[in-house]
């Protein structure tokens, strides 16, 4: 499926605002005003939860204000890995006998921006609503608005109606904090650090998670003086406690300034594009060029009129495992992707779109959901107990499941298995003075694995396997017989297994 591909990026498709003139994949939408399905947010979970309920036989409509494809395509996935690779592969060079002299030089900056706008589709969306056209789905530009059971305005003045179901999949925004003079200081967001033309001289990040650690990764690389600032006493709090450390380590020796718990107090920018004063708690004070802000994210729910059903707009939607909002007469309300906060991921909103078409489909057609347990055709459980992720900083710090931490306080007993990835054979071949360490997380009482971590260069492809050993939950008996390749960096999951056995 090419749903949520942003990388094509010609012209030939016409859009109008209220409308659109499709091709012979679908219906044009001005011809009629009832769907089986009515999709608001073309992002690539709204994008899969329509082509998978088209494909079961449902009319849908999808209703977009922005880009088709959404902020990964755009602001998110796509721009920052562009702007992370060449950070990572020269890293790893340096460290590659006979190539050091080769990437010794700075990174050509304007090479690198201009790869990062080729991965945003140059912010135009003409392939996706290709994709849209070819798979028979319909596209209505414009602001959506829930105004009763079933029915969704559209600016413009046209309302649709939902034979079975509305499903919200608008995603989630940055939120600013409440500092003095931060709102009139206009600081980048993600989206602004993901799309800047240039690269700043000074810049400070205000926060340690996923997108702070990227863009201090980036755009210490490509030139930038960086001061990152945390509140807590780390960086990624959501990980093992050694990734970030590990990364923290890295950072440093990159040239990146890491403060951890401070607290921003008060912002300052006298003219528009001028520099930036940063007042933090201690009192002490760091003028950049450019602040950004990487502190949380809030649902972008606040203009839907969920009032009109009985919701509260602008909170976070309550789903049940079918991903259908409780608290809506009739179930005919879903929310899928970051809206209803269980996991704010790009890959997990697809995941959940998925499922929620599943069930829609299912129940459009008056069969029964049998396949409700855990792991169920019809029921988010990913989710909850395998969401992977990669951070893609230098070094990669990946994850998938539950940490110690979070396994024991869920009421398992565990076993943490840990290992040094740089003892791997394959890792002394990949990069010298490899630096890297390996978690697994094992449920003594049903010997499954519940979580695993993985931090080094290169491991973000590693993941996936122990997804599949989390999701599967792979008895670690049978994980004895699946042999990896040698030399490859993922025979740690030998090394890892040899320890928890004993051998």
């Amino acid at each position: 499926m090419a749903a949520n591909r942003a990388t094509e990026a010609t012209e030939g498709t016409k859009t109008v605002e209220g409308t659109r003139t499709t091709g012979s994949g679908g219906t044009a939408a001005g011809t009629h005003d009832t769907y089986d399905v009515i999709v608001l947010g073309g992002g690539p979970t709204g994008e899969n939860l329509a082509d998978r309920v088209h494909a079961a036989g449902l009319s849908a409509v999808l209703v977009e204000h922005e880009l088709v494809g959404g902020e990964c395509s755009y602001w998110a996935c796509m721009p920052s890995k562009a702007l992370l690779r060449p950070v990572t592969a020269r890293s790893e060079a340096r460290r590659v006998p006979g190539l050091p002299d080769a990437a010794a030089g700075p990174l050509d900056a304007p090479a690198v921006l201009a790869h990062r706008d080729a991965a945003a589709a140059y912010w135009k969306d003409d392939g996706q609503v290709r994709w849209l056209d070819s798979a028979g789905i319909d596209l209505v530009r414009g602001r959506a608005r829930l105004v009763g059971p079933r029915r969704v305005a559209v600016d413009g003045g046209r309302t649709f109606t939902a034979r079975h179901a509305v499903a919200v999949c608008t995603g989630s925004r940055p939120v600013l904090p409440d500092v003095p003079g931060l709102a009139e200081a206009k600081p980048w967001t993600s989206r602004d650090a993901t799309s800047a033309k240039t690269v700043p001289g000074r810049l400070v990040i205000v926060g340690g998670g996923v997108v702070g650690v990227e863009m201090a990764t980036a755009w210490r690389a490509l030139g930038a003086s960086v001061t990152l600032l945390v509140r807590g006493d780390g960086l990624l709090p959501r990980m093992e406690p050694f990734a970030g450390h590990l990364v923290a380590e890295s950072l440093a020796e990159a040239g990146v300034f890491l403060r951890t718990g401070v607290e921003v107090r008060e912002v300052r920018r006298e003219a528009p594009g001028g520099p930036v004063t940063v007042r933090l708690d201690a009192g002490d004070e760091i003028v950049a060029d450019e602040l950004l802000i990487a502190t949380g994210r809030a649902p972008r729910t606040e203009d839907l009129g969920l009032e009109t059903v009985g919701l509260t707009p602008g909170a976070w939607l309550d789903v049940d495992d079918t991903l259908r909002v409780t608290g809506v007469p009739g179930g005919w309300l879903y929310g899928a992707g970051d809206v209803n906060h269980r996991a704010l991921l790009t890959h997990q909103g697809k995941y959940q779109a998925r499922i929620a078409g599943a069930a829609i489909a299912a129940r459009a057609r008056g069969v029964p959901l049998l396949e409700t347990d855990r792991w169920g055709a019809h029921v988010a459980t990913a989710d909850r107990h395998a969401v992977p992720q990669v951070v893609f900083s230098d070094p990669e710090a990946t994850a998938v499941g539950l940490t110690a931490a979070e396994a024991e306080r869920a009421g398992h007993r565990v076993r943490v298995v840990d290992y040094d990835m740089g003892a791997v054979a394959g890792a002394f071949l990949y990069a010298e003075g490899y630096r890297g360490r390996a978690r697994m997380v094992v449920d003594t009482d049903r010997e499954v694995l519940l979580g695993a971590t993985f931090v080094g260069p290169g491991v973000g492809e590693l993941l996936h396997s122990a997804t599949v050993a989390v999701a599967g939950e792979v008895p670690i008996e049978r994980l004895w017989h699946a042999v990896p390749a040698y030399p490859t960096i993922s025979e740690v999951w030998l090394r890892l297994l040899e320890a928890y056995r004993g051998d």
